[in-house]
């Protein structure tokens, strides 16, 4: 019988306000848990899919705030109060799904909670000065927006033992939550939904596409002068508060196309030469659509997209940041002839049958750890040092998703990894050495590493 069943579950996540690739995460953890009822800081209803809205949905205080749908992000120095007058009595699974606050609840005692971490809050750590900082917010804001972003980040940290079990959305991010919570991880990579995204015939295009919130840390601009360098035909579909600023910046050869339906979206990667990923992302789930319907991608070599795109066979991975680093990659993603169905099957070891599967057994691994013990982490891993808030504050900018001399956890045995260094390579061994599996692991990781790629066997398939 599943460790599940039978369970008072409650989900939590951090605000609804769109379908955006933390949202898709949150449909495929209500399809597990379809009786659950869901609580959110803010809703806007009829911004997500049909399976979250059918749910009951119990919203903060902060709904009652003025114009909630506009401000909420204005309202972030009141998430610590919010999360905290959130009542979860009753439950003994609580299953937060958080990139700001919802990992911070209060869980009754005795309930295992479970947090599925898009990220650790960016703004509130190393991407501060993307967000807050005086090129972006003036330097009086920014000055005010320190203390209150420090603070938040202390609080941040601290709430981070109100989770027995973290679950990360990739090796990158399981990295940033050892380095600002020193907490350990099992990965479980989101749900796409490659039945939907799919390849189809159509002519050769010149044009590139991004598919992104129009928000500071992507680095939109970046691509965007790329594309102007090369005079290169750019389509950008997405929202947000920078688009005032890109658009005076683009001048032509570029559109702004705004909300697209899925549909539209599906349709412009299919007609598009390669899906554009100038920003480190944690995982980016919209590079893996790409590829699920045979368009290659260039991306940063940086976060999530070191996982998702093999460089050379479905996509180009650009190393360094600036504007003609990225322009060389386009250049090579213009000149490189990708194999469109080897690109597709790529995409397919990251769909939404493996993501239910990898999810429910982490789930039912961090009950049956806190059953034996207290902490689900601690039941695994034993007592760790608390993490040391970093001074300066805020830290710098790394690649703290791929450390390399950390130790990794021993692999979970009962999913078919078998090495004790890294699931899915042996040892010591390079990048691209064989294992038989070419399902992403679901690792335990107490740090992270640079995850294999698909395995040479398949490759083989793939000619």
């Amino acid at each position: 019988m599943s460790a599940t069943a039978g369970r008072r579950v409650a989900l939590v996540h951090d605000w609804l306000t769109g379908m955006r690739g933390g949202e898709k995460v949150l449909d495929a953890i209500c399809e597990v848990f379809p009786d659950a009822p869901l609580t959110t800081l803010v809703r806007v209803s009829g911004s997500v899919s049909a399976r979250i809205e059918a749910r009951p949905i119990r919203t903060s205080f902060v709904q009652s705030l003025p114009a909630p749908a506009r401000f909420y992000r204005h309202y972030l120095p009141l998430y610590p109060l919010a999360v905290r007058l959130l009542d979860f009595q009753g439950a003994d699974l609580v299953v937060s799904s958080s990139h700001c606050a919802a990992k911070s609840v209060i869980v009754p005692e005795g309930a295992v909670h479970v947090c599925y971490c898009h990220s650790p809050m960016r703004y509130a750590w190393d991407q501060f000065e993307e967000y807050f900082g005086p090129a972006r917010v003036g330097p009086v804001t920014s000055r005010l927006m320190r203390p209150v972003m420090r603070r938040i980040a202390r609080w941040d940290q601290v709430t981070a033992d109100r989770v027995d079990r973290f679950l990360a959305n990739s090796q990158y991010v399981a990295g940033r939550i050892k380095r600002y919570y020193n907490r350990g991880s099992t990965i479980v990579y989101p749900p796409v939904d490659t039945d939907y995204y799919t390849p189809q015939s159509r002519a050769e295009s010149q044009t590139f596409l991004i598919v992104s919130a129009l928000v500071p840390y992507k680095r939109l601009d970046v691509a965007i002068d790329a594309c102007r360098r090369l005079q290169a035909p750019l389509r950008i579909v997405g929202t947000g508060p920078e688009r005032e600023r890109l658009e005076r910046r683009a001048g032509g050869g570029v559109e702004f196309l705004g909300w697209q339906t899925d549909e539209q979206i599906r349709e412009l990667y299919r007609s598009s030469r390669a899906t554009l990923l100038p920003g480190t992302e944690d995982f980016g789930i919209v590079p893996v659509e790409s590829q699920a319907c045979g368009t290659p991608v260039v991306a940063l070599n940086a976060g999530g997209a070191r996982e998702t795109v093999i460089d050379g066979e479905t996509g180009v991975l650009v190393h360094g940041t600036s504007i003609e680093a990225f322009a060389g990659g386009l250049e090579r993603a213009l000149s490189t002839t990708f194999d469109r169905a080897a690109v597709r099957r790529n995409a397919e070891r990251f769909s939404r049958a493996r993501f239910l599967a990898s999810f429910t057994a982490a789930v039912e691994q961090a009950i049956a750890d806190k059953a034996r013990g207290g902490n689900a982490d601690a039941a695994r891993w034993g007592a760790t040092a608390p993490p040391i808030f970093p001074d300066p504050w805020p830290p710098a900018a790394e690649d703290e998703g791929h450390p390399d001399g950390l130790p990794v956890a021993a692999p979970r045995a009962d999913i078919g990894n078998e090495n004790p260094d890294v699931a899915g390579r042996s040892a010591g061994s390079p990048r691209g050495s064989s294992t038989g599996s070419s399902e992403p692991p679901l690792v335990d990781f107490d740090a992270a590493r640079m995850p294999p790629p698909p395995v040479e066997a398949d490759r083989e398939n793939k000619a």
